[in-house]
């Protein structure tokens, strides 16, 4: 399961290009909802006007719910084939999936290499275990509780990635273990702002945007009159001061993950959604991790990888990466950043 971050977005005048081109329009609109990803979203764009703002949001609305309910591992919808039935049937034969899906598991596999098996999208075995109890722990506080070890132990053999077959001529999905299940939390919000993004661009909606999906940043060109956007990075103690604030380019993605608001106590003690694939427990290096790339798939994936390593470790990995920058903040509040991240960091006045 995946983040829920809070980003302060404000913008700023720099100019930058974008390959969407520069902005003509000039009136800002923002929308915000509920009910995709599970996830607070909001989409800020430059429109002509507010009606044409309604129209290309709605459009923008449509497809962003079309990967919503695809990837969705809970809920069925009618005529769709998501990963909810895809996790419930294809143990027993392959199943043939939308494109979308296929694309996203393809990348999942991807993200399983790149992480060092930091980030495993066949971990929905352990991962319903403390969902469940997540849920309970709401309905039921005084009865919250951990997973059983056991059974922890038990769902842990049945995560291995090799047993996820993916037919990309056929598109099809199939399990060789029969109680294997997909979770790609850790890489759909991200993947799905890509391809969003790239849906405004080609059909021309909007010039510039930003997009926030359950604090999964995505950025489209400039604000009218050329510029770029600054992102406001939260403290994991709520202060309200930030850790960071950043630039942003066009087509740049900031994601973060973090241990301070999706948790729950047992016997006093806080327990984070972010899953150790070492340990089955909740990772506990840090207590955020935001990274800065120009692939919001990437920066996902990466944001939970680097959550479940060590500051030293992670910021080996980012260094050795291309067009790639972090900010780590540890238990005690501590800054860590990688060894360009101040090329992003707008300076205090």
């Amino acid at each position: 399961m995946k983040k829920f971050l809070s980003l302060f977005l404000s913008l700023i005048f720099l100019f930058v290009f974008s390959s969407c081109s520069v902005p003509i329009r000039e009136k800002k609109f923002t929308k915000t909802f509920l009910d995709l990803f599970d996830t607070v979203s909001s989409v800020t764009a430059y429109d002509n006007s507010e009606k044409e703002f309604e129209a290309h949001y709605q459009l923008f609305y449509d497809e962003l719910e079309s990967y919503a309910q695809l990837y969705d591992i809970y809920k069925d919808y009618s005529g769709v084939v998501n990963l909810k039935y895809v996790n419930e049937n294809a143990f027993k034969a392959p199943v043939q999936v939308d494109k979308k899906i296929m694309d996203l598991l393809l990348f999942g596999k991807e993200a399983y290499e790149i992480s060092g098996g930091k980030v495993n999208i066949c971990m929905g075995a352990v991962l319903s275990l403390w969902h469940g109890e997540r849920e309970n722990a709401k309905e039921n506080p005084q009865e919250a509780k951990l997973p059983d070890k056991g059974l922890l132990q038990q769902a842990a053999l049945h995560t291995d990635i090799n047993n996820l077959v993916l037919d990309e001529e056929n598109s099809t999905v199939y399990f060789k273990d029969s109680e294997m299940k997909i979770d790609a939390g850790a890489i759909a919000k991200g993947f799905a702002a890509d391809r969003i993004a790239e849906y405004i661009c080609e059909n021309n909606f909007w010039k510039s945007a930003i997009l926030s999906l359950g604090g999964n940043i995505k950025t489209i060109g400039l604000k009218e009159g050329g510029s770029p956007f600054v992102i406001g990075i939260e403290k994991p103690d709520n202060t309200s001061e930030y850790a960071a604030q950043v630039f942003v380019k066009n087509g740049e993605s900031v994601v973060t993950s973090g241990d301070y608001q999706r948790f729950y106590s047992v016997n006093g003690k806080k327990y984070c959604h972010i899953i150790d694939p070492e340990t089955w427990m909740p990772a506990k290096f840090v207590s955020s991790v935001s990274v800065i790339t120009d692939n919001s798939a990437y920066a996902d994936m990466l944001s939970t990888a680097l959550f479940n390593m060590s500051i030293e470790e992670g910021t080996v990995l980012v260094n050795h990466m291309e067009n790639t920058e972090a900010i780590w903040i540890d238990k005690s509040g501590n800054p860590f950043y990688s060894s360009d991240f101040n090329r992003y960091t707008v300076q205090k006045q």
